[in-house]
């Protein structure tokens, strides 16, 4: 397979795609996938495609549609076949594709066809210089193993098969382009979007320490065991964006530009701008242990993808959720965070649990079944129908570390670094090639403790009862404070604000849904009976603490279809709610924890 990729009008967003085929079968089928692994929703991808014709020597040939994504072209086996298409590229996310002036990128599931019966042959990728580069200040960055390219980057790239091929993103432009060797491997971080107070330097310094602290998590002194040889991270820097897609030997990212770092600035002042910071690391972190963390060690449904439809499992609590415990976990031991930072990074992941009654009715196993309906496409009810695998699978295991950490083996520490490093044993070495199961899990936790885990993972990950964090947390150092919950929670709202307070989200069991709130309503104001004057104009939800005073009950004046209503609400005490909040109680207790 041969792709030929270039800039058909920068203009108009649109890339051109020559695809070659050495040897077709006769009535050759070609498709393009409708999702990218990582990403577990269908995005129906082929709906950029437009004008794709074929050729055999100089013959044309017919193209026949068959359903959204696939396509049969009327061919004859083994004579070269060429097709050409444009794909419209204006999706500024890491998942899709993306071409301007200033800025190209792309993923293969974009741009390039899967030619049926032929995923497994070498298929090599050619970025034409002259389409793009129109002022001769654009660079490539790709995972992709170059053949024949220029000191920019462009030229011919080859992957091994389809899988690999797109499975490494395409970044494009007048980047900042920086590097250093993490335990002797050779990483390279780009950046698109950056202002000229960006602290390059201090990126890439902190990026190899969690790189380093990562490898060493999996390979210990074994650092040859890594299953890459070199790595891309692609940062593009917006007003406002957030969100990160892995990949084998790459990550695509994007983050809000303020929260870079900035030159002269090693601990910023401002709180917002450090905080920032810290979660953008947090997500390079996150995207970096996915290396191994799925996309060598991964569920067996995704032993081979199928581009053509969903791939349902129930393990993205795992691969997912422990991602996420040990994104923020690794910083810490890293020595890019304190002790304080990471209790209030966990704090926040508790409490957005916490806050979600959706936990009540929707185990963690399910969540991640039906992730591709409910997750990656929710709505106003959707925090009292879901539970997210990657906060509450991130609980999951910090309760699975804590308690084998309380309890240990016959004198030995045992952890869920163990835990990880076996499966890693397990599942991806040897003949093995990365498909796990829950049972995989089960048995390295029988192996390292001598005992069941079913009781755990029955209550757990396919169980709706709360998990026993406090306690867990009190035996390694926290202790946990029960402060008043913000207005809002208090009573069961998600709200907006702009001259008026918009309702987004009631929760169930609330006071706001007991009133008869609903998502969509635009609330005005409220009348507090036997005050003078009773009714009042609301701006902002905190407004109503003024003007209730110390009142029981108000009755909320709602806009709904431009219909006014009045609902009678009950103001719920503020001790009715709690949210969490983490404290250091016994550092040597935290330190056993987190110090390792």
């Amino acid at each position: 397979m041969h792709y030929r990729i270039e800039a058909a009008d920068l203009h108009a967003h649109l890339y051109g795609v020559t695809l070659t085929i050495a040897q077709p079968t006769a009535g050759q089928r070609v498709s393009l996938p409708v999702w990218i692994a990582g990403s577990y929703m269908v995005r129906e991808f082929a709906k950029q495609i437009t004008g794709l014709s074929a050729r055999q020597g100089k013959r044309n040939v017919t193209v026949q549609q068959l359903d959204k994504a696939t396509w049969v072209i009327g061919c004859e086996a083994n004579t070269p076949l060429t097709l050409h298409y444009q794909v419209h590229a204006h999706d500024d996310s890491v998942r899709t594709a993306w071409l301007t002036t200033q800025r190209g990128f792309f993923n293969g599931t974009s741009l390039c066809l899967q030619v049926e019966g032929q995923a497994d042959v070498p298929h090599q990728l050619e970025l034409v210089a002259d389409s793009f580069n129109t002022h001769k200040t654009w660079q490539v960055a790709t995972g992709l193993t170059p053949v024949k390219t220029d000191r920019q980057g462009f030229g011919t790239y080859v992957a091994a098969d389809y899988d690999e091929l797109v499975d490494c993103p395409v970044e494009m432009g007048a980047f900042w382009s920086g590097s250093f060797k993490a335990c002797g491997i050779e990483h390279r971080f780009v950046v698109a979007g950056a202002t000229p107070t960006f602290d390059g330097e201090r990126l890439l310094r902190d990026t190899q320490k969690i790189c380093e602290t990562a490898i060493r998590f999996w390979h210990g002194h074994k650092r040859s065991a890594t299953p890459h040889t070199h790595y891309v991270f692609m940062l593009n820097a917006v007003a406002d964006g957030y969100g990160g897609l892995e990949h084998r030997n790459s990550t695509a990212l994007i983050c809000n530009r303020a929260d870079l770092p900035r030159l002269n600035d090693n601990k910023p002042s401002d709180a917002k701008q450090s905080e920032g910071y810290t979660t953008l690391l947090g997500l390079i972190s996150h995207e970096y242990f996915h290396t191994w963390n799925v996309k060598r060690l991964r569920p067996a449904e995704f032993a081979r993808y199928d581009y053509r439809q969903e791939n349902y499992t129930e393990l993205l609590w795992f691969f997912e959720g422990f991602t996420s415990y040990y994104d923020d976990l690794l910083l810490r031991r890293a020595g890019l965070i304190d002790d304080a930072q990471y209790l209030k990074l966990l704090n926040k992941t508790i409490n957005q649990v916490l806050q979600t009654p959706g936990r009540e009715v929707h185990s963690v196993a399910q969540s991640s079944f039906e992730a591709w309906t409910k997750y990656y496409r929710q709505d106003a009810n959707s925090p009292n129908l879901t539970v997210s695998y990657y906060t509450k699978g991130a609980l999951v295991a910090l309760c699975l570390d804590l308690t084998l950490r309380q309890h240990g083996v016959k004198n030995h520490s045992v952890s869920l670094d163990d835990v990880m490093r076996a499966l890693w044993a397990r599942c991806c070495t040897g003949k093995h090639e990365g498909p796990m199961s829950e049972a995989d899990v089960l048995a390295v936790l029988k192996e390292l403790t001598g005992r069941s885990w079913h009781t755990e993972f029955k209550a757990w990950v396919h169980g709706t009862r709360d998990l026993p964090l406090e306690k867990l947390l009190a035996a390694h150092g926290v202790k946990v404070q029960h402060d008043p919950a913000q207005l809002a929670q208090r009573l069961g709202l998600r709200v907006a604000e702009d001259h008026s307070v918009q309702i987004k989200t009631v929760l169930n069991g609330s006071a706001a849904h007991k009133a008869g709130f609903a998502p969509g309503d635009e609330w005005l104001g409220v009348d507090v009976a036997g005050k003078a004057p009773s009714a009042w104009r609301l701006k902002k939800l905190d407004d109503l603490l003024l003007y209730a005073g110390a009142a029981k009950k108000v009755t909320a004046l709602i806009s709904r279809d431009r219909q006014l209503l009045r609902l009678n609400l009950a103001l719920p005490d503020a001790k009715a709610n709690s949210t969490w909040r983490l404290m250091q109680d016994n550092p040597k207790l935290l330190s056993r924890w987190l110090g390792l």
